[in-house]
């Protein structure tokens, strides 16, 4: 049984708290805590938002938003209530002058020494401004926090800025710069599983290893973030982050420790050592699509340009053949790929080992080892292997998982991706958020592959909603004898 020890008393206030991530994610995460007691009851919720509304109406707000994004978590109502007691509500115009954040001010007056943060769940034009006004007001103290929301920025240049500005308020130690796939149970125990064994240690190398895929699908549209995502794209929105983040912890060499620095130290020598993609290898390494109308669960999706209005070349799908040039990985692809409006929601690493040297049993007999970590929905591991199919009549080969899912063997609820990283803000612990200098060389790295685009002027490629995205995704790997995992 998982044991949920208590943080320390904390006031955290959110911006843009009617927001749909804090709504459907980040309110939700809070009240699951709550319930299982991580959160003293001196804590206090302080949404902030330009909204004209009273604590009661944003209570009830809160409330009915937990009823319509999680109406399977059966929580009792009482415990909701109590809930809600912490939960208050500030209107701020967070462009407004220092003069006018008053309603802040007096609801964050008599804080008991708790911990103070601040979460912006806001557009990143706004992580200056509103740092700029908590130096201000005075609201920003030495001790305080400062979480921050990707994308920080849309080029190098933008998060050098964003970075620039929040750091002039709150020191490196005191920023936290979320992601929130790096919160989720099997992204962690892939470091437990690398490091705390000594049987996977060994072999996780070019040595054994034929290649990486990494995917994160989705079946959703752009919904309510047309605007957002049609200066973004698949690249901003998903690889410079999320997938990046996913390919260091698969590729890092062993930390010192478990310190946040140490781990973050290791990620950071992946992206350095991450091949740049020029204009003479966009063609080769990389596709980019764009989703037409397709069905998906069995309903008509329209197309992109259709949700967003317009002719665009935004891609909202991207495969990448990418390399990491160093001594353990040389010669190892990894393979990314992302994308909206695909055939199922489920993100996958796929660890594919080499093929035995001399096939003893037949040619065809069996497959090549793999080990799937499945992120989401299900969390879990499998590793397939090549066993003797029972039964007389001849030695004949069947490959079959040995099934690791959290969900059964644990036989427990555990904490969702944003409610363990809210509670490694309030701890103070670093090691699940980006430092600096990392979202620099991801930046770095995605620039170079974006102006490779500019340069070459190709459109994407279309590909029905509802599919696995477009064919030229699978050549991506045909031409290197090779095929996507996708199971049934």
């Amino acid at each position: 049984m998982a044991e949920f020890i208590p943080v320390p008393p904390f006031d955290l206030v959110v911006f843009g708290a009617t927001g749909d991530l804090s709504l459907r994610k980040l309110f939700p995460s809070l009240l699951h805590r709550f319930v299982d007691g991580q959160i003293p009851p001196q804590s206090r919720i302080i949404g902030v938002a330009r909204s004209e509304m009273d604590t009661s109406a944003f209570r009830q707000m809160v409330h009915e938003a937990h009823l319509k994004f999680a109406p399977k978590d059966h929580i009792d109502e009482a415990k909701c209530a109590e809930f809600l007691k912490h939960v208050e509500y500030a209107r701020v115009d967070a462009t407004a002058p220092a003069s006018e954040w008053g309603a802040l001010k007096d609801a964050l007056a008599n804080g008991n020494g708790n911990v103070r943060i601040f979460y912006l769940s806001t557009a990143p034009s706004l992580f200056v401004t509103i740092a700029q006004r908590l130096a201000e007001t005075a609201l920003a103290t030495p001790t305080s926090r400062i979480v921050l929301e990707k994308p920080i920025g849309r080029d190098l240049a933008s998060s050098r800025g964003i970075n620039d500005g929040v750091g002039a308020v709150f020191d490196e130690q005191r920023t936290f710069r979320i992601d929130h796939y790096l919160g989720k149970e099997t992204v962690q125990n892939l470091l437990v599983l690398r490091f705390a064994n000594m049987l996977v240690e060994p072999i996780w190398s070019r040595a054994t290893i034929d290649h990486v895929q990494i995917t994160v699908a989705e079946e959703l549209g752009v919904e309510g973030r047309a605007d957002y995502y049609d200066k973004s794209g698949a690249l901003r929105d998903m690889v410079q982050n999320h997938m990046l983040q996913l390919l260091c912890l698969v590729a890092l060499e062993s930390p010192n420790s478990m310190d946040a620095d140490a781990i973050r130290t290791e990620k950071l020598k992946v992206l350095s050592a991450l091949r740049r993609i020029g204009p003479g290898d966009v063609a080769s390494k990389t596709v980019r699509g764009q989703y037409k109308a397709g069905l998906v669960d069995g309903a008509k999706a329209p197309a992109y340009a259709e949700e967003v209005g317009k002719a665009s070349r935004t891609e909202t799908f991207v495969a990448i053949k990418a390399e990491v040039d160093n001594w353990r990985w040389a010669g190892v692809p990894f393979y990314l790929r992302t994308g909206k409006r695909m055939g199922a929601r489920r993100s996958e690493i796929v660890i594919q080992f080499k093929d035995t040297p001399v096939p003893i049993f037949g040619a065809g007999a069996g497959a090549p080892n793999k080990l799937v970590l499945r992120l989401q929905p299900d969390e879990g591991v499998r590793l397939w292997l090549n066993m003797k199919e029972p039964g007389p009549g001849g030695l004949r080969i069947k490959t079959a998982p040995l099934d690791l899912s959290f969900a059964e063997e644990f036989n427990v609820r555990y904490p969702d991706a944003y409610e363990r990283l809210l509670m490694d803000v309030v701890r103070g612990n670093l090691s699940l958020f980006m430092r600096r200098d990392e979202v620099d060389a991801a930046w770095t790295w995605a620039d170079a592959l974006l102006a490779a685009w500019d340069a070459s002027g190709a459109e994407p490629y279309l590909y029905a909603a509802g599919s696995n995205g477009p064919t030229q995704s699978a050549v991506l790997l045909d031409r290197d004898g090779r095929a996507w995992w996708d199971p049934e």
